[in-house]
């Protein structure tokens, strides 16, 4: 027999969560938009070639292969890999589909392109509490701007998005992979060995100081300047460091410029977004390794996990393109936003029942239905049962607020006598 459950990592939606969710995805479009960024929409599917071209770090590892057509059992005897039996995939993000969309058609967009995409993703996650394998991003991106206004503009439309979801109690934590660098090497650490410190710095939260700088010593006996790093842990443990250039120059070893630009685009958002609102997380890393410089995180309080994220990445579009092309970008958690969210449906037309029984006709119906939709109403029609207590509880909880019964002398629209249900 056929299962009757979606996929593992996959989820159906019933009508309430299904609202829910449009409605959410709607204020986030929708002040999006009034900040200029305009929406594109992309394949589900992209080529192999596309996901797996080494911009995408472990997600790359996560995707859905698409097998070929018309394989034979000796092309999988034959295959070494899945790319030898797959040349599609399903997206694992937006970003990258980003990149080949403006790569393929940037004759055709603005020399600085303001991009809104809200679509759904996938991964071959192992499934757990607040991971699926299917899931919707929000991004937004600016492709073409050099300057740090890029930043601003990002951030301060993403706190206006928050704002419109009545989400006030929220962070942006941000660093500069610039900083990051040039701690490691002040720290001696080569390289090549950058990436495998910058995991373990990423788990400052879940293990503490103690722990980073005890994984290391097992990670790397010998190497390294423990103490530089010891120093900028500890920083980061207490709390908010302070927004000045001097002090994040000298705390991260250097990069006075990086520093100072930091310092002035995050104090510009907070000065717009609020006071306390822009951090500076100098252990912040972000574990894209396309990310060139400014990177950020939203936090929650009542989330223990990141509720999005993003930064800037300036050499992606240009692996497509063959040119460099700055960019500037942030992707919202939906999946973890929309279970902190009480979205009411104020915004959606008010919807209405209109109850029927079997001696009306089905043209009179339909006809007043017709007349009651063009007036703005969201109308859903109801055989008359035994039952009718059941029935409106159903409405009610469908988000119903009034029914009105046709009845033989019902003529028009304006003949109705509507009640309402929270008073059956």
């Amino acid at each position: 027999m056929a299962t009757v459950n979606p996929p593992r990592g996959m989820r159906d939606f019933l009508p309430p969560d299904k609202r829910k969710r449009d409605v959410a995805i709607r204020v986030i479009s929708d002040t999006y938009r009034r900040h200029g960024f305009d929406p594109i929409e992309t394949p589900v599917l992209e080529d192999h070639s596309t996901l797996h071209s080494g911009l995408g770090g472990d997600n790359e590892k996560l995707s859905f292969h698409v097998l070929k057509r018309g394989l034979a059992p000796e092309d999988f005897a034959h295959a070494k890999a899945a790319e030898d039996v797959s040349d599609l995939g399903l997206r694992f993000d937006l970003t990258v589909p980003l990149a080949r969309f403006v790569a393929s058609h940037h004759a055709e967009l603005p020399s600085v392109f303001r991009a809104l995409h809200v679509a759904p993703v996938w991964r071959a996650e192992r499934p757990q509490k607040g991971r699926f394998r299917q899931f919707v991003q929000c991004d937004i991106d600016i492709v073409g701007e050099e300057s740090t206004l890029a930043e601003r503009e990002v951030l301060i439309a993403t706190a206006d998005a928050l704002a419109a979801l009545g989400l006030g109690d929220y962070r942006f934590r941000v660093n500069d992979r610039r900083l990051l660098t040039s701690l490691l090497t002040a720290a001696g650490f080569s390289p090549d060995l950058h990436p495998t410190v910058l995991i373990t710095l990423d788990k400052l939260d879940k293990v503490g100081v103690g722990g980073v700088l005890a994984e290391l010593g097992e990670k790397f006996p010998g190497m390294g300047d423990v103490q530089t790093l010891s120093a900028v842990l500890h920083d980061a443990a207490q709390g908010d460091i302070p927004w000045d250039a001097d002090r994040i120059s000298s705390l991260m070893s250097g990069e006075d410029s990086v520093a100072e630009h930091l310092a002035s685009w995050a104090k510009d958002v907070e000065s717009v977004v609020g006071e306390g609102r822009v951090v500076f997380d100098p252990t912040l890393v972000r574990g894209m390794g396309y990310y060139t410089g400014s990177i950020v995180e939203l936090e929650h309080p009542e989330l223990g996990v990141s509720m999005g994220g993003g930064g800037r990445y300036d050499g992606m579009v240009g692996r497509f393109l063959g040119k460099d092309m700055p960019a500037f970008g942030f992707s919202l958690g939906f999946e973890r936003l929309i279970d902190l969210l009480d979205v009411a449906a104020g915004d959606e037309p008010p919807r209405v029942a209109l109850l029927y029984s079997g001696d009306i006709s089905p043209a009179t119906v339909v006809r007043l239905k017709k007349e009651l939709v063009a007036e703005g109403l969201s109308v859903r029609l109801v055989s008359v049962s035994r039952n009718m207590k059941a029935v409106f509880e159903r409405l009610k909880t469908d988000g119903f607020e009034r029914v009105a019964e046709v009845t033989a002398d019902t003529a028009a629209a304006s003949d109705l006598e509507w009640r309402a249900l929270a008073t059956r």
